[in-house]
């Protein structure tokens, strides 16, 4: 059984890739939306700092985590669009 609330908080402390996310069973489509937008929010700030020179590129797993977005049929999400880096208005 997942943690769901850890899941959110937190998920690549419960899901080895966003990919297992999306198969995950016993979980409904919404709340596999809800944590990959929790892991896309996470990894946007990750950008933030690398762009900063404080962390390595992770680029690769926000792609990871759109893509599973996208095979959910996720909606689009405007607050995680510019202006800011993070995403968000």
């Amino acid at each position: 059984m997942i943690d769901i609330e850890r899941a959110m908080l937190d998920p690549g402390s419960v899901f080895s890739s966003p990919e297992d996310v999306v198969k995950t069973e016993g979980i409904t489509r919404e709340q596999k939306i809800e944590i990959l937008r929790h892991w896309e929010y996470d990894a946007r700030e990750l950008e933030v700092a690398a762009e900063e020179s404080m962390l390595g590129n992770n680029s690769d797993m926000l792609d990871q985590i759109l893509e599973a977005l996208n095979k959910l049929g996720a909606e689009h999400d405007p607050h995680s669009d510019a202006p800011t880096k993070q995403g968000g208005v």
